[in-house]
């Protein structure tokens, strides 16, 4: 039976990250992995496919809609939907090529099969031919999530669809209906109302990405209605299922009215929920919460002190990046290091277009802790660069402790979002208050300079170009 120091359950961001750090700290590392592929969700049916799409949806779009302006003329334009589905596939196998070839480097030894506890130090590994045992040290539960449903929806993974489906449609959706308007359901809309479906939002709540700040999905929906979206808020879903080749979503309206909305697909995107199946864990004495999360303490143990878990089977938001912090925040752990994570500086983001990113404390949770604050506002339609690529959508906000001045959160929703949202973390890790990003020099023209006078706008209205 091989020994190990330490086995991690699960290959996605988390796990594989958590294990090259590990390796790196000179610990013997397993790591298990159910399918036959490594990257977890991520970088099979998740972060990675679904961003190649969008690049890919996007560059479509533009050909058809604002290459002329640019006085590109490409005549008829046709539109390739395997050839994008392909191409999609490559982008995913190189990634997880560069997984596997990156636990080869760190000599980290990798076992194809379901990972479950024997006992607290000993785990059992199915695979479809064979079963295997090894010793661990310490163990790392890094199983990460699965799409989540709600009672009345038949997914039949034909028609009513979760996202893993989507990112494989053998044809362009007439008319999506998405069940859910969050990050996943908002991208994934994205990539085929570019490529010609009408597409329909069903939220529950009274706003497009809820947990972010109120002005973000607010300018979102002022966006993408622009781009083609119909959104029905406070709309509680009966029931979906599929008759034929067409799906029927059954829903209560504001009003206590049932109406039907009809479509050939609909995309069931109402969040993620833990997976820990087939784990064992009545076997080591670990039990779940309420929404079925492996309870954890401050420095990610579990109630069985040589047992840690991380990414999206425990608490706070499923985030590959939060997984990754936490995957390398549990080797230093276990190696006598005193590393830490900033939650609340852990950076949400939606990859529509434009994108949307925030980090800190979002507007309405600072009027809910009665914190007294400032703000600080510039649009994208100011600013040079965004005017030269045509990217005039959005703004960022930024907000300020009214004595101090030290940023307390920044909301952005336009082109490179995603990116410049680091600039952001890297202040409020440091403590940086806004009046320092504004003497900060930034180059022109660029879209980093909006974030420039926005922190200028939360400086006594100090904002240059508006």
């Amino acid at each position: 039976m091989n020994k190990y120091d330490v086995a991690i359950i699960g290959s996605g961001p988390g796990g594989y990250v958590s294990a090259i750090r590990c390796a790196q700290l000179g610990m013997k590392v397993a790591i298990i992995e159910k399918y036959s592929t490594l990257g977890g969700t991520c970088l099979n049916v998740g972060c990675i496919p679904s961003k190649a799409l969008l690049d890919s949806s996007e560059h479509y779009s533009n050909a058809t809609h604002t290459f002329i302006t640019h006085g590109i003329e490409l005549g008829s334009i046709k539109l390739n939907l395997a050839q994008m589905i392909a191409r999609k596939g490559e982008v995913v196998k190189a990634n997880v090529d560069g997984i596997q070839y990156l636990m080869k480097k760190n000599k980290v030894d990798v076992y194809t099969g379901l990972g479950s506890f024997i006992d607290a130090t000993h785990i059992n590994i199915k695979a479809e031919k064979e079963e295997k045992q090894i010793e661990a040290t310490y163990t790392i539960i890094a199983t990460g999530s699965k799409p989540s449903s709600i009672p009345g929806i038949e997914i039949d993974k034909k028609r009513v669809i979760t996202s893993t489906e989507a990112l494989n449609m053998k044809e362009v959706p007439k008319n999506l209906i998405i069940i859910g308007g969050g990050v996943i359901g908002l991208e994934l809309g994205s990539v085929y109302a570019r490529l010609g479906a009408k597409v329909q939002v069903i939220e529950y709540t009274d706003a497009l990405i809820p947990t972010m700040d109120r002005a973000l999905g607010k300018e979102l929906q002022k966006v993408l209605t622009k781009q083609g979206f119909e959104f029905f808020f406070d709309h509680k879903v009966k029931t979906a299922v599929t008759k034929g080749k067409e799906t029927i979503v059954t829903v209560e309206n504001t009003e206590g009215k049932m109406i039907e909305f009809k479509g050939d697909y609909c995309l069931v995107s109402v969040g993620r929920k833990p997976f820990t199946d087939g784990l064992g864990l009545d076997k080591v004495g670990l039990s779940l919460d309420e929404r079925g999360r492996v309870a954890v303490n401050d420095h990610l143990q579990t109630s069985v002190k040589n047992i840690y878990a991380i990414g999206d089977v425990v608490r706070g938001a499923m985030l590959a990046h939060k997984a990754e912090e936490e995957g390398v925040y549990v080797a230093e752990t276990l190696a006598g290091q005193k590393p830490h994570i900033n939650y609340k500086l852990i950076p949400g983001v939606v990859y529509t277009w434009p994108e949307v990113a925030g980090v800190g404390y979002t507007e309405e949770e600072l009027k809910t802790e009665g914190k007294k604050y400032k703000v600080g506002s510039f649009p994208y339609k100011a600013n040079g660069r965004a005017r030269a690529s045509m990217d005039t959508d959005g703004f960022v906000k930024v907000l300020a402790d009214a004595q101090t001045d030290e940023i307390l959160g920044v909301h952005m929703i336009g082109a490179r979002a995603a990116d410049m949202i680091a600039e952001a973390v890297v202040a409020m890790e440091f403590r940086a208050s806004a009046e320092d990003i504004a003497r900060m020099s930034h180059a022109h023209p660029t879209f980093t300079e909006v974030m420039k006078e926005a922190c200028l706008a939360a400086t006594s209205n100090r904002a240059l170009h508006i």
